[in-house]
């Protein structure tokens, strides 16, 4: 067990505090471990209302005793961070300021929001989805205005020098890839069985990224990469191909090459099976 109730609940004293002093928190299957009375910093907030309670059995746990919050854990560390020391410090070119947003809604906190809010009301100027935090950043609602400017305006995304590429459709690469694993008996390659695909990786400049897979892509791994960097942590939450390929086509990419790998990992002693891992890459183009 992660915490040890008594010993923290009779140090707190049990009429006034059933809580320990050390609190865990399993927010969205990210693990956080705090002071009480950080939790208590801003009176009315939904963390103030969840730990004044009496009854600390009645909050939610996960299977190891530890306060279950079911919410971006992800995102958390930045509420927890301004409930330490009320302010509000993010990382340059931020992505997700609309969604911290949403979770500072979540949590109570009209004063983070309002340290939030300004951001957005500068790229609605800009005429960019109010959940983004940077004008290259593209949004899944914002796929069809881009995509009826670019019907509209042919010559810039067409053009043969691609000056008018950034007010249209950029162009750039995107590679996809995956790993795979099959058996092949001994008889005949047509007995293989293959697993599914477990998850389809994404490779590329990060704003093209998001304008293709819009809200399919999963940034958790590299959630504070700037939008004309390059990244190849994210991944699909998708886990089919002809998918990823229907909407890159959409996007007016082509594939211009791809590559595979395969080993052998395992032979059956018995059956003489042999279990293959294979990794394989696609890549893709917009001129």
């Amino acid at each position: 067990m992660a915490l040890a109730e008594p010993a923290g609940c009779t140090k707190g004293g049990e009429d006034n505090n059933p809580f320990p002093d050390i609190i865990e928190l399993n927010v969205g299957g990210q693990v956080y471990i705090t002071r009480h009375p950080t939790l208590l910093s801003v009176p009315g907030s939904l963390l103030w209302e969840m730990f004044t309670q009496k009854n600390a059995r009645s909050l939610a746990r996960d299977s190891k005793g530890r306060f279950f919050v079911d919410r971006d854990g992800f995102l958390f560390r930045y509420i927890l961070d301004y409930m330490r020391d009320r302010q509000l410090v993010l990382p340059e070119h931020f992505p997700e300021r609309g969604r911290l947003q949403r979770e500072a809604e979540y949590f109570m906190l009209p004063e983070l929001v309002k340290l939030l809010a300004p951001k957005l009301s500068e790229q609605n100027s800009l005429g960019d989805d109010p959940c983004q935090s940077d004008p290259e950043e593209l949004s899944p609602g914002t796929d069809t205005a881009r995509s009826l400017a670019s019907a509209a305006l042919p010559s810039a995304v067409s053009g043969p020098g691609g000056t008018g590429g950034a007010e249209g459709r950029r162009a750039g690469f995107i590679t996809i890839g995956y790993r795979g694993s099959y058996t092949l008996g001994r008889d005949s390659q047509t007995d293989a069985k293959f697993r599914r695909v477990a998850r389809i990786m994404v490779c590329g400049k990060t704003s093209l990224a998001k304008e293709v897979f819009g809200d399919t892509l999963n940034e958790s791994r590299d959630p504070d990469r700037a939008p004309e960097r390059y990244t190849s942590r994210y991944y699909l939450k998708f886990t089919f191909l002809e998918q990823a390929f229907d909407k890159l086509a959409d996007a007016g990419f082509h594939m211009v090459a791809c590559n595979s790998t395969g080993t052998c990992a395992f032979a059956h002693e018995q059956t003489d099976d042999r279990i293959w891992t294979s990794y394989t890459e696609y890549v893709f183009y917009r001129e």
